[in-house]
């Protein structure tokens, strides 16, 4: 009767894996450290950002219910009056909550 064991990984296999994740740990905070200094000078600093000009963007086919609004304020902001019927998992159009996304065809006038 034999008995079969799996080999141990030796000291130095276990040194080696521990030395690499570490390399890679610190690999991945300078990438990280790298990515967001690089997107923090690719912003303007001449022109301040301002609040409203998403207001008088034209409305995306999909859209993103933001707070405070209805599917009637949406519906005159992006000139969709048929928003419930083409959004059957709306079943309360009185239930819209942000975070909400529905589909929007704007009328063609």
């Amino acid at each position: 009767m034999s008995i079969h064991c799996k080999p141990r990984p030796s000291r130095s296999s276990a040194a080696m894996a521990d030395s690499a994740s570490c390399y890679c740990a610190v690999l991945l905070v300078v990438l990280i450290l790298l990515g967001s200094v690089r997107e923090d000078s690719s912003l303007p600093t001449e022109a301040p950002v301002k609040g409203n000009h998403f207001l008088t963007r034209p409305c995306d086919e999909i859209y993103v219910v933001g707070e405070g609004e209805t599917l009637n304020t949406i519906s005159d902001k992006c000139g969709d009056p048929y928003i419930v019927e083409q959004n059957p998992h709306i079943h309360d159009p009185d239930d819209v909550f942000p975070g909400l996304v529905i589909k929007i065809t704007p009328s063609r006038s």
